[in-house]
């Protein structure tokens, strides 16, 4: 039986996601737990793709995502990989419905960070749609568990905390893109003149994502509204910080939150939840 392979897989994609966020692991421990596994399963395959294109520089990335592409849709239409992160891709894709031009859009995001450097407003449109919203839909998949009605409902939110958590992070890794790798993903944002009414309309359009997204959050069933939560919360702290950071420090280290903050956080998004007053 392949039961056992399986619990392996599910195991490699928990190591995943517990090794490289802390943040995304409290927040889906926080889910029910039926729920956990797909999500942690899509975690792995997202930071595996990731970290194809930003890590591996000795290596020929082209042809290693390529065949991360291939390998990813003969697992989903074969129903088993090899590979443990994605036989639980496919496991979550095949049970729940994601849709497969989600994941093309994903990978073509991946794709555009070893082509592109700079961005148009359109081209930036396009990368935080593959790299950050299908993600949320492909959580949301999860979440609404086959209810479609549901799903076309609450996706214009899951799209809008997507690019929300995605733009938190160019901004927080700022340094490790731009300088590190030369990337520059915000449209009409000179990184060599980065200063303070550059970093405040980043901020500004984060906010507007946040807002709208927490709308969403509150219509979520129960099972998935406190996990999403909280990464919600720890998300929006570290934006916070970021805020209250002045933009040359921004762009020459990475901002953080601490772990001892992190679970004051989680308290208060406890209380809340318990409360009722999400």
């Amino acid at each position: 039986m392949k039961e056992l392979y399986d619990n392996v897989s599910i195991r490699c994609s928990r190591l995943t996601t517990k090794a490289y966020s802390t943040s995304f692991s409290l927040g889906i421990y926080c889910l029910e737990k039926e729920l956990r596994d797909p999500i942690y399963a899509i975690y792995g395959f997202v930071r595996f793709a990731d970290e194809i294109v930003d890590t591996f520089h000795e290596y020929d990335k082209e042809t290693l995502l390529k065949r991360f592409r291939e390998d990813t849709y003969k697992s989903i239409e074969e129903g088993i990989s090899l590979n443990p992160i994605l036989n639980s891709f496919q496991h979550a894709v095949n049970s729940y419905g994601i849709d497969r031009e989600l994941i093309d859009q994903f990978l073509k995001s991946m794709e555009m960070d070893l082509l592109q450097k700079d961005y148009s407003e359109d081209g930036f449109k396009e990368y935080i749609l593959g790299s950050a919203e299908v993600v949320g839909l492909m959580c949301l998949r999860v979440f609404a568990k086959g209810d479609r009605k549901m799903y076309e409902e609450l996706k214009p939110f899951a799209m809008s905390l997507g690019s929300a958590f995605q733009k938190v992070n160019f901004l927080r890794d700022l340094k490790a893109d731009f300088v590190g790798m030369g990337r520059s993903y915000f449209p009409e944002i000179d990184l060599k003149r980065f200063d303070e009414n550059s970093k405040k309309r980043i901020e500004q359009s984060i906010l507007v994502d946040f807002s709208h997204a927490f709308k969403g959050i509150k219509r979520l069933p129960k099972a998935s509204r406190f996990g999403v939560y909280v990464a919600y919360v720890y998300y929006y702290a570290l934006f916070k910080k970021i805020r209250n950071t002045p933009s040359e420090l921004v762009l020459s280290r990475r901002i953080r939150i601490r772990n001892r903050h992190k679970a004051t956080l989680l308290a208060y998004s406890f209380v809340k939840h318990q409360l009722n007053l999400i």
